[in-house]
């Protein structure tokens, strides 16, 4: 039997043999009468040891097996029915530790499935450019085709890849932020020089279209002022988008004590109550995107970058119609 090859019970078992042998020599000197009870209470006391001992050993095996199974991927074992004592103790503390390994069983799954649906979502977004620069590619190598229409089909090609390029930048830096590798250094800066900072790359499309885009400012925030323009811009960007040629989009900031609030607001349809609830998340496009040209990545890369430094994002309709979308960064810990 395993419980009889125990070292340590082996020991135990000797030492308590000895010490009867030492009462019986004693007894034996002192008095013949006294042998019968020492042989008696020395036996019991032997027994009583081994009994417990192999009742213990018999429980440790047990929960040696449980957690092997928990190991091996078992999940409907419990392991509480144990009583108190040192089994209980260690009972309880590898009751938490399996209670941490399924937890991490579980969010590795999920991370492995949000990788899979990411990875799935990037080849989706440059397939598309790719097969179309594959199609002007063909187009550009006939030679029948004219010079005009060789140099509109070279500025398409300009434009996808300048599409893709975009997307990858976008997704690198979303990468880094999901890896806690960027460090913010937030600097104090005007509201009002903080808003054209973030509104100037935008600002010739805006024009080319149409539009007539609006600044307002007064006050200034501590933030990190290049990844904050990201920010924006995206945002500014999105709105430019979904506003039909010719429509206003208005940029105003403030701030308090407790926070610094920048309002972004268009005059484009608006957001539908579909759309809302997943307008931040990566890839998402909604209904009203149609053939715009955007990947979706644009407004959940800059949700994370305001979350990142204490703030809030929030997206919803304007109460005279259009999309309105309110960034606050707090001065501390919400």
């Amino acid at each position: 039997m395993k419980f009889l090859r125990n070292t340590e019970i082996k020991r135990t078992a000797a030492v308590m043999a000895a010490i009867t042998a030492a009462a019986l020599i004693a007894a034996l000197f002192y008095d013949r009468k006294l042998l019968i009870p020492v042989i008696l209470f020395g036996s019991a006391f032997i027994a009583v040891y081994l009994v417990s001992a192999f009742l213990r050993y018999r429980r440790i095996t047990k929960l040696s097996t449980d957690i092997d199974r928990i190991l091996h991927g078992e999940e409907n074992i419990s392991i509480e029915n144990y009583s108190e004592g040192d089994i209980g103790v260690l009972q309880s503390e590898v009751y938490k530790m399996t209670i941490r390994l399924r937890e991490q069983q579980s969010g590795l799954m999920q991370d492995k499935v949000y990788l899979a649906d990411l990875l799935a979502d990037i080849s989706h977004q440059i397939r598309t450019p790719l097969t179309s620069i594959n199609i002007l590619v063909s187009m550009i190598s006939d030679p029948e085709m004219s010079e005009e229409k060789r140099e509109q089909t070279i500025h398409k090609l300009y434009g996808l890849l300048s599409r893709i390029d975009w997307l990858i930048t976008a997704l690198l830096k979303m990468s880094k932020l999901d890896a806690g590798t960027i460090k913010f250094h937030k600097e104090k800066v005007t509201m009002q020089e903080l808003l054209d900072k973030a509104c100037m790359p935008v600002r010739v499309p805006i024009e080319l279209r149409g539009q007539e885009l609006g600044v307002t400012a007064e006050g200034e925030l501590d933030c990190d002022i290049s990844w904050t323009c990201e920010a924006i811009g995206n945002i500014v960007k999105n709105c430019m988008e979904h506003t039909p040629d010719g429509g206003t989009i208005t940029v105003s900031g403030n701030c308090n004590p407790l926070y610094s609030e920048i309002i972004i607001t268009d005059s484009g349809s608006g957001i539908s109550d579909d759309d809302l609830p997943h307008i931040f998340e990566r890839f998402y496009k909604g209904r009203a995107s149609g053939d715009k040209g955007g990947f979706g990545i644009g407004l959940a890369l800059a949700r994370m970058i305001v979350t990142e430094q204490n703030g809030t994002i929030k997206a919803e309709n304007a109460p005279g119609g259009g999309a309105m979308f309110t960034i606050r960064i707090y001065e501390s810990t919400v």
